[in-house]
């Protein structure tokens, strides 16, 4: 076998194997902001595992803490029996993320994964009101099971569940319909209307900012009159910060700048800090109507992810942590800005929040072109959107400047080789 031979991958992995394909090469070794392949090629990671990696790959303080854990004989599984590595987390989440948030939430454990936070949200939802439907919105996505799919708005990927997806409504995401329409007002005048055929839901679920969907955000007053509108009905507000919430858009939770207290907040991806699976579903204590075993999962009790975890919230104990990845938000955003003036010819917004962020290209199949041309340079990053419009940045939250710079200078590279030249500064 040849290196970088991905021969095995082709003849023995199944067809729906997906991101091989945009990165074609074998990996074989990680750290930091950084990724290496069976050749020796290095790469600079601005992907991030799909925002499962917000602090990089093998985070030394969070590796050393497994291997102590790992070497002591800790346990491993225990599925939601007590462990001293889930009483540690359960304690330090509380004291460094919810009592200086002032957010008063009961945590459940509902699975590893992202789509079984969102599973066990909706369920609790139509429990706790007795109602069936859930409000979803536009280019929404949430997962990859039924009840997940149902509220996701990716019609390739609703087909992939092979029946029909009942029980859920899409309305018009934060601008939509452009700017000159409020969607929440149309949306109002649905449950105002007792001809509209839109019965009062269980709940309503949205992303903050649409990873999947093409980096679409919302506005701080949509999501407060959102807030409101829930309020208003008693319909309860889930916040699916899967991939925008522990500090992807500059703040743990990606709803903090709006002011809001969602009744359900639904956690992953980067929650274990090291990219070992792990979620969580909040949600406030009088909402905790579970009888015992009602939803669970094997692997719930996944205990490495629990030390790991606990050692990611170190960061945060620091305030200058926050700052620091606002801070590099701010560069890469006037870095893109910059981008869209110098080369016209990308016909470019930028689209996102924090460091989950990119620039949508009116060119069909440019935004492709060039983070495949990046990856041929050394720079992994992938794209977002219906029709893959939007190349996406997802570097580490706690990447050095002048690292985050170097990957910066290389897309700027591969855009200048791909579009006309540059504006003349003069």
């Amino acid at each position: 076998m040849t290196q970088n031979d991905l021969q095995v991958f082709s003849q023995i992995e199944s067809e729906v194997r997906s991101y091989c394909r945009g990165f074609p090469t074998v990996f074989t070794k990680a750290k930091g902001h950084k990724m290496w392949d069976e050749a020796g090629k290095e790469y600079i990671d601005f992907f991030s595992g799909a925002g499962a990696l917000n602090y990089g790959h093998n985070d030394e303080h969070m590796q050393e803490k497994l291997i102590d854990y790992i070497k002591d004989n800790g346990i491993t599984h225990s599925l939601d029996m007590a462990s001293t590595a889930k009483r540690t987390f359960l304690e330090k989440f509380k004291q460094v993320i919810l009592e200086p948030r002032d957010l008063d939430y009961k945590i459940m454990f509902p699975g590893p994964t992202g789509t079984n936070t969102v599973e066990s949200a909706l369920k609790l939802a139509r429990k706790v009101t007795g109602r069936t439907n859930v409000i979803s919105f536009t280019n929404g996505f949430h997962g990859m099971t039924i009840g997940s799919l149902s509220v996701t708005g990716n019609e390739t990927k609703r087909k992939g569940a092979g029946i029909p997806l009942h029980h859920a409504v899409t309305m018009p995401y934060d601008n939509f319909v452009g700017e000159e329409r409020d969607t929440l007002d149309y949306l109002e005048s649905f449950l105002e209307n007792s001809g509209s055929g839109v019965e009062l839901p269980a709940a309503m679920i949205l992303e903050t900012v649409q990873g999947e969907g093409g980096l679409n955000t919302a506005r701080m007053e949509w999501l407060k009159k959102v807030d409101e509108i829930c309020k208003q009905y008693g319909i309860l507000l889930i916040i699916d910060d899967v991939q925008a919430g522990v500090g992807r858009t500059g703040t743990f939770f990606s709803f903090e700048p709006a002011g809001i207290k969602p009744d359900i907040v639904c956690l992953s991806k980067s929650l274990s800090g090291y990219g070992l699976p792990f979620a969580i579903t909040l949600f406030r204590p009088e909402l905790d109507i579970w009888s015992p075993g009602e939803h669970n999962g094997t692997f719930r009790g996944f205990n490495h992810a629990f030390v790991t975890a606990t050692a990611a919230l170190d960061y945060w104990e620091d305030p200058k942590f926050e700052k620091s990845i606002q801070d590099k938000a701010g560069i890469v955003e006037d870095f893109l800005r910059g981008l869209t003036q110098k080369y016209p010819a990308l016909e470019g917004e930028v689209y996102g929040r924090g460091l989950m962020i990119g620039i949508k290209s009116a060119q069909e199949g440019l935004s492709a072109q060039i983070a495949e041309e990046a990856f041929n340079r050394g720079l992994i990053m992938e794209t977002a959107g219906m029709d893959d419009e939007v190349f996406k940045l997802f570097p580490p939250i706690n990447i050095a400047v002048e690292d985050l710079k170097e990957g910066l200078n290389i897309l700027e590279d591969s855009i200048k080789s791909l579009v006309k030249k540059p504006v003349s500064n003069q």
